[in-house]
């Protein structure tokens, strides 16, 4: 019986995975192995694309990597970059957070491959996680890329650093830089890891001539910086950005300036005692990250003249951008809304702006909650469709939004609802990453998530067989594509008059 046992797993090992030898990439052979979930995919995690930024090469642009010899195993994620590892923060239960070690060295990618050869070129699905840039990590198991690779695609997850390592500016930085720039170094790892996918991709049956890049939140917020970043130029072909295209103020409309982040950052130096570079660079990263007694420095890409050039609505409304085909898109409970919103028709009245009252009335407490929830969404709508529409203004081609409606279920379902980032497990098809009570209408829904998001992966649009048609934004149909509960068009806003509301608010 033992015996028999042995031989039995030895039959369900890697044997089965799609590509069981081997890859020479540029720096040296990598080893992966079989997916837990589906053995025909091979994974492979872990695979470094820059130099450890440690030491001198903190706050510096990610370096070339240095080869290596033999065979290195991608059987486990590397390491996170620097933040703080928490189980959950509600309402983002634990298959949403980082879990794994955290270092500096943190440089590393992973790939999920269904091809049996490098001569398949599969289309490659590069996703970029959210997480303010403060948090997150290619590690985060609803990100697993099994689901989609399953559906024909190649899937690829990269860390990028965050927090005051991955985005600190500073005169000094910028006076020993070749670019004369500082602070967007998050960004220019994910160039780096662009750059590294469009070298290496094809050795794993990927096709470096179809590249999308995708991210939430954050996440999505990098995609329209590297869409405006003239560094990102011809390494990627499509964009999906979720929950990030607004003409409302955010961080894709309020990128600060070089000179302005450098004194955030010399002002952060002289808080930490550091009288040089050299004296931040020989501290701990510990004591780098703690907090200051004066308050947290805000941290985001900026403008720094090289690796993005000027705001990203500036690149945008000047025809500067990379253009490629994009999928955007909103969710129900996020932007304000809630299933549970607690306003009252005092503080609704307090906050409305002139004439919203007249369009959302909200006399008592009861319709001051309806009201909250109706103005909220059809602003995150016509805001979206807005930014599709000056969008259009420069770019050849298409853009394809979304609303998605479906409450992720759970204890708390009626508290959060379809929140910020909840469609992403429904994305990635990974509902198996969590214990939540899915039922047979969530795996449903998850197919058919999945299987848009891989459609659009492959062509550039998301329709296909066995799916509701989903149609590019229009300037002749004011209407945006429900995902989630139903599959289908619906309208920007509830009326002619609060469209025009919103878009006069939002000028």
């Amino acid at each position: 019986m033992k015996r028999f046992l042995c031989i039995t797993s030895l039959l369900t090992l890697p044997l089965w995975a799609a590509i069981d030898k081997p890859v020479k990439v540029e720096s040296g052979l990598v080893q992966g192995t079989a997916g837990t979930k589906d053995s025909s995919i091979t994974v492979f995690k872990g695979i470094p694309f820059a130099a450890p930024p440690v030491g001198d090469r903190r706050w510096r642009e990610p370096q070339p990597l240095q080869a290596w010899d033999g065979i290195r195993q991608a059987d486990k994620f590397g390491a996170s970059c620097i933040q703080r590892i928490v189980e959950e923060l509600k309402p983002w239960t634990y298959e949403f957070m980082t879990h794994n070690e955290i270092s500096e060295d943190c440089l590393f990618l992973n790939i999920w491959t269904g091809a049996k050869s490098a001569r398949e070129k599969r289309p490659v699905f590069v996703y970029i996680y959210g997480g303010g840039f403060n948090s997150g990590s290619g590690q985060v198991p609803v990100y697993d890329g099994e689901g989609l690779a399953a559906k024909g695609i190649l899937v690829v997850s990269m860390n990028y650093r965050v927090g005051v390592l991955g985005f600190l500016a500073h005169p000094e930085l910028s006076k020993e830089s070749t670019n004369r720039a500082s602070g967007n170094y998050g960004m220019l790892d994910q160039i780096a890891a662009l750059r590294w996918i469009q070298a290496n991709i094809g050795k794993f049956g990927g096709d470096p001539n179809r590249v999308t890049i995708a991210g939430q939140s954050a996440g999505a917020a990098s995609v329209l910086f590297l869409t405006a970043s003239p560094l990102a130029k011809g390494s990627f072909h499509r964009a999906i950005a979720e929950s990030g295209s607004s003409v409302a103020p955010g961080p894709n409309g309020s990128e600060p300036r070089l000179a302005e982040a450098e004194a955030a950052g010399a002002k952060f130096a002289e808080a930490k005692g550091a009288h040089s570079l050299a004296d931040l660079r020989a501290m701990s990263w510990q004591k780098v990250v703690e907090p200051l007694p004066s308050g947290a420095i805000r941290l985001r890409p900026i403008v720094d003249g090289y690796s993005l050039t000027a705001p990203v609505r500036e690149v945008f409304a000047t025809g500067k951008q990379n253009d490629v085909v994009t999928m955007t898109g909103a969710n129900k409970d996020e932007y304000g809304a809630s299933p549970s919103p607690s306003v009252t028709a005092a503080a609704f009245q307090k906050q409305a702006r002139d004439g919203q009252l007249l369009l959302y009335p909200g006399a008592t407490d009861e319709q001051a909650r309806t009201a909250a929830n109706e103005s909220a969404r059809d602003q995150a709508r016509v805001s979206m469709y807005l930014w599709a529409a000056n969008r259009a203004k420069t770019a050849k081609t298409k853009a394809y939004t979304y609303f998605w409606t479906h409450a992720l279920p759970g204890p708390e379902i009626t508290k959060y609802g379809a929140f910020h980032t909840s469609e992403v497990p429904y994305v990635f098809n990974t509902l198996y990453t969590s214990p939540r009570p899915f039922v047979d209408e969530d795996r449903k829904i998850a197919d058919a998530m999945s299987t848009y998001w891989a459609n659009f992966v492959k062509t550039g649009d998301p329709n296909g067989k066995g799916l509701a048609h989903w149609a590019p934004v229009s300037s002749a149909k004011r209407e945006t594509m429900e995902l989630g509960d139903h599959f289908g068009a619906i309208p920007v806003a509830a009326s002619e008059e609060k469209f025009h509301f919103w878009e006069n608010a939002l000028k």
